[in-house]
């Protein structure tokens, strides 16, 4: 008889704690490393608590960025583009687009003549 490889559910197997994926818990770090900043911030003028809180909040979104994908929805242009990639790939391109001081280039072509138009944003 051969030998038959059975499919099985491989989905968690890579995570830590069930919860954080390798990605995300680097994301949940670094906000909670921002959020650490604030922290020492009101430790300084004795506001503990409201500094556990700014920790806790940029680590909460830091584990956002690295879990979630950006919803797939036509409300919104950004949704429509982007919907179904990871956010921390959306925002990465984001800022690549910032620092190349915001150019679009559009190629038409017109009876074979290509035109490049510019758009500022």
């Amino acid at each position: 008889m051969g030998t038959y490889n059975l499919p099985r559910n491989v989905k968690g197997e890579g995570r830590i704690l069930f919860i954080f994926s390798v990605k995300a818990l680097l994301y949940t770090v670094i906000g909670g490393a921002i959020g650490a900043i604030f922290y020492f911030i009101f430790n300084l003028i004795e506001m503990r608590f409201v500094g556990i809180i700014f920790v806790a909040i940029f680590a909460l979104i830091g584990f956002l960025i690295g879990t979630f994908k950006m919803p797939e929805s036509n409300a919104f242009s950004i949704t429509k583009k982007t919907g179904g990639e990871n956010i921390d790939d959306v925002i990465k391109r984001y800022i690549e687009f910032k620092l190349q001081k915001n150019k679009i280039y559009v190629y038409q072509d017109t009876k074979n003549n290509v035109e490049e138009e510019t758009k500022d944003e």
